[in-house]
């Protein structure tokens, strides 16, 4: 709960007088936070306070929302399964395939699906979304195969 609720919460209040001096009426200033699917969905492993967390966050990052508006906005975006070094046991498990095979999409993500959805919330084309937690998951949550 600590790395991934307390120590957002802690960076965004040190950061947040840089934040608003950034934000200008048409721009404002962007708070992206990192969560999961595991926090929308509970995860069939027994990630108990990941996946709390995440929820956690999930819900800080809509707190937030409320209280920084218009000057700043805060959305989260929620990964599945994508390579890392949280995910290498789990893909080693089931297998890399199985996993892909759970998501609509039958892949697993790549680094330009998460760049790609981060450059969007912090251009101009984000600059109207807030409070929002963006399932960046391929579809696994839909999927009645999926083993996340």
């Amino acid at each position: 709960m600590d790395v991934n609720l307390g120590a957002v919460f802690r960076a965004i209040q040190l950061f947040l007088p840089l934040l608003r001096a950034a934000a200008t009426r048409s721009s404002p200033a962007r708070v992206i936070n990192i969560s999961s699917i595991n926090g929308i969905a509970p995860p069939p492993l027994p990630t108990y306070a990941y996946s709390s967390s995440k929820a956690a966050l999930n819900m800080l990052s809509r707190h937030l929302a409320l209280g920084l508006a218009p000057s700043v906005t805060v959305n989260s975006i929620a990964p599945g399964p994508f390579r890392s070094r949280m995910m290498r046991a789990t893909l080693k498990g089931p297998g890399e395939e199985a996993i892909a095979a759970g998501t609509l999409m039958g892949r697993i993500g790549a680094p330009t699906d998460i760049a790609g959805a981060a450059l969007f919330l912090a251009s101009e084309a984000g600059a109207w979304l807030t409070g929002i937690t963006l399932s960046l998951d391929g579809g696994s949550l839909l999927s009645p195969t999926s083993s996340l």
